[in-house]
């Protein structure tokens, strides 16, 4: 099976068949069949959306969406991220609906970055439900009362922990819930792959669904050359005109101990440090199934590079593998074992910077 997923994945971000094996080859019918299977059933949805027959809950506060198009990382989570710490410094408690599902990683980490912060994470399948039962534990404000100021420090108007806003995670595809503001997350490596829909491609959506997106953002655009950014430009333009596209990139902040989650270790420590770097630890179904080999296979990569530089080597991990599974690291002893935390940064492009994204959500969430 693990194999299976494997082929399918590397088929949808395969532009030419020519690259592809015998297997990949003979699942092209049956994939392309369920990708129409797919389509008709998304159609099908959305139409029952927009006739009225399957209702579209307002909530009482804005509402912005942080989707994509795409299976995959898009950089949608550092994006909520980042929205919810701009409106908690402004004076708005924001809430955070995430649907938790992957081991809940997302969550995990998201509890763990707003402690202590008047941030709230509601995690649950039906949005709707979860957002009303923390309106009816907190309480919200009504947004002509919630004056966001950017600049303002902490507490400054907030008087209570009522909600100001909620942001979706993840929530193109959650059409239940009307909104205030649909961002939409494009990883600039990956883009939409072969342009298929799920199972034969990564689409989620059509690229039409773009016309309905109020910012677009490429993320990893400090990964991608000057050229294939214009490009990718240009072709946003041609199914969204107007839609602004703001650049972002992934900054690394510390790293913190897997042992102590609340530990610091400033990234520069590290300077003479020699480490290796391991990812997708904790999340592939092949690691559930073979774990020792896993870990022994690391081990011995490490005892190579402490054997040849003379100094004993750190591991590397990144913060959503430890969220995965944080105890799978203690079979790496004695070895030090780090994750990197990073955070999502603004691009300047064109005008769209960190500060005319900031002013967006300000229009919206007042």
């Amino acid at each position: 099976m693990e194999k299976l997923r494997k082929a399918v994945n590397e088929m949808a971000y395969t532009q030419h068949h020519a690259k592809l094996s015998h297997l990949q080859l003979s699942l092209i019918p049956v994939l392309f069949l369920a990708s129409s299977l797919y389509k008709a059933a998304l159609s099908l949805r959305r139409a029952l959306y927009h006739s009225g027959f399957l209702r579209q809950h307002r909530l009482p506060v804005p509402v912005i969406s942080v989707g994509n198009l795409t299976w995959g990382g898009n950089g949608k989570t550092p994006m909520v991220e980042f929205i919810a710490n701009y409106l908690a410094d402004s004076g708005i408690s924001p809430l955070i609906l995430t649907r938790g599902y992957a081991g809940g990683d997302e969550a995990k980490m998201l509890h763990r970055h707003f402690l202590g912060r008047p941030v709230k994470i509601g995690v649950g399948a039906k949005r709707a439900a979860v957002a009303a039962s923390f309106f009816e534990r907190y309480g919200y404000v009504e947004p002509s009362s919630s004056k966001l100021c950017h600049g303002q420090k902490v507490g400054s108007h907030l008087s209570s922990e009522k909600i100001g806003t909620v942001i979706l995670d993840d929530g193109m595809q959650h059409w239940s819930l009307q909104r205030n503001l649909e961002i939409v997350m494009i990883n600039g490596l990956t883009l939409w792959g072969n342009c298929h829909l799920i199972p034969r491609g990564p689409l989620r959506e059509p690229l039409s669904a773009l016309r309905q997106a109020d910012v677009v953002v490429l993320h990893h655009a400090d990964l991608v050359s000057e050229q294939n950014l214009e490009d990718t430009d240009l072709m946003l333009r041609e199914v969204n005109k107007s839609v602004p596209v703001f650049f972002t990139k992934m900054d690394p902040c510390y790293f913190f101990d897997v042992g102590n989650a609340t530990s610091r270790k400033h990234v520069g420590d590290l300077s003479n440090t020699i480490v290796l770097c391991v990812t997708a630890i904790g999340s592939a179904n092949s690691f559930a199934k073979g774990i020792e080999k896993d870990i022994e296979i690391i081990k011995r990569r490490l005892r190579e590079l402490e054997d040849r530089f003379s100094s004993k080597p750190a591991v590397i991990v990144t913060e959503k593998d430890y969220d995965r599974d944080p105890y799978i690291f203690k079979h790496l002893d004695p070895f030090e074992v780090l994750a990197l935390c990073s955070e999502l940064k603004i691009i300047p492009n064109r005008g769209c910077t960190e500060e005319s994204f900031k002013k967006l959500l300000k229009e919206v969430c007042t």
